[in-house]
């Protein structure tokens, strides 16, 4: 749902202001799916609004929930045919947290991710960023729960669609709307210099997240085409310049790779790069989808553990949904566009 459409359309029907009011409560309390719920509004209005910004602007294709019941992926037929793929991760501390598309497909093509296999179809609307939360706050709402975190980590580069997220991040702030808080919202770029920029004046405390990988340009470069246009030369002085100005802590994501990026000395020279006041590394589990094979565990260990006592602040993120491939890299609409829940 975007507001400022929806205000533009209740201003173009002749509607007090008051109405817009009346109609975000409808749609981010009341978490109502359809116009006709929104008992608040008048019939007529209603109808007006069916035809003209209707709440929902995907039809769910298929659902599918892990086998633990702690993660649900959901695909979602967008009005132009397109797919996108939203996953709601339910923490054992009580977060619930939506991973959200922010294009459909992807145009970076990084080797190891399965989104990138798919190319880039087109960026996705605020509306469409935001109805992704809303399609889980719904079915959370229905067990009296809440979404509590949102992270910008599913299908697309967001910061080649940075007004839309932008936009979509402010919506889901608004204290009239979700209410969600800037510090438990999060933006995953593989490092485009430009958007980090942007980010950095931005006035929402929103965390940001890089996708680093390697800790040299050669194997960077190997595993991400973007480094050929933003080396660690210019990405590193980016990250720097954004906490010089906004004094916040940036998370860099390192899928382990068994062979190629966790070896010994690879591992050095990342602790050696990472080894700075509000850089915290997210050591993540590789979830295979065939270009290469997962760092086996007990390696694992041994990473965390080294960047212990190499003074890294450094955590394991916790994998959630690799058994419907809703996990880190795994998103990419394998399934038949037919199959319906």
């Amino acid at each position: 749902m975007d507001v400022a459409k929806l205000q533009s359309a209740l201003e173009g029907m002749g509607e007090k202001p008051y109405r817009l009011t009346q109609a975000k409560d409808a749609v981010f309390r009341q978490l109502v799916s359809h116009w006709n719920e929104a008992t608040a509004l008048p019939p007529a209005l209603r109808e007006k609004l069916n035809a003209t910004i209707p709440i929902s602007e995907f039809e769910v294709v298929r659902e599918s929930e892990s086998e633990r019941g702690d993660t649900c992926k959901a695909a979602l037929k967008l009005t132009d045919g397109n797919l996108i793929e939203t996953v709601l991760m339910r923490h054992s501390n009580g977060r619930n947290t939506v991973c959200v598309s922010s294009q459909a497909g992807c145009p970076m093509a990084c080797t190891f991710c399965a989104t990138g296999t798919m190319g880039l179809k087109r960026n996705l609307t605020t509306s469409e960023i935001v109805a992704q939360v809303l399609h889980f706050s719904r079915q959370l709402a229905a067990k009296g729960e809440r979404v509590t975190n949102m992270v910008m980590m599913g299908m697309g580069e967001p910061m080649h669609n940075y007004d839309n997220v932008m936009a979509a991040i402010r919506i889901l702030n608004d204290q009239k709307g979700l209410a969600l808080g800037a510090r438990h919202m999060s933006i995953s770029t593989c490092g485009i210099v430009a958007g980090i920029h942007r980010m950095a004046d931005e006035p929402l405390q929103v965390n940001l997240a890089v996708s680093l990988h390697a800790p040299n340009d050669e194997l960077r470069t190997r595993l991400m085409p973007v480094n050929r246009a933003y080396p660690l030369a210019k990405l590193m002085p980016a990250i720097d310049a954004y906490i010089a100005k906004t004094g916040r802590k940036v998370m860099f994501e390192y899928l382990l790779i068994d062979g190629l990026n966790d070896t010994p000395a690879v591992i050095t020279e990342l602790a050696v790069l990472l080894k700075k006041p509000l850089y915290h590394l997210n050591l993540i589990k590789y979830h295979t989808t065939g270009a290469f094979v997962s760092t086996g565990r007990d390696r694992r260990t041994e990473i965390l553990d080294y960047m212990k006592k190499a003074f890294v602040s450094v955590t394991h993120r916790i994998t959630f949904g690799e058994d419907i491939d809703a996990a880190c890299g795994q998103l990419a609409n394998k399934h038949s566009k037919t199959e319906v829940v």
